[in-house]
């Protein structure tokens, strides 16, 4: 999540993105990514068991910012807003 391209940048698990992504938009859960107001999801990736999510989650936010962009970028290089491809 962000808030606009090259922005703050907030990483996370769910298993449910939809919902969490909505949850950011709308602004209703207090916190970091609340304060910052991160409301673009600009990336993601899907994982076979939470245990892999968390380890990968944890990983990239060891990243350097330059890697985290690059990764965004590799797939997303405008920084697109991805929640309608991901809401239906």
């Amino acid at each position: 999540m962000t808030n606009k391209i090259n922005g703050t940048l907030y990483v996370g698990v769910t298993a449910d993105l939809v919902r969490r992504a909505w949850e950011h938009r709308e602004g209703v859960v207090e916190g970091f990514s609340h304060s910052y107001r991160l409301k673009s999801l600009v990336y993601f990736e899907q994982h076979d068991s939470i245990s892999a999510a968390v380890q990968r989650e944890k990983t990239i936010k060891g990243w350097p910012r330059r890697w985290k962009v690059e990764l965004i970028e590799q797939s997303n290089p405008r920084w697109d807003e991805l929640y309608d491809e991901i809401a239906g």
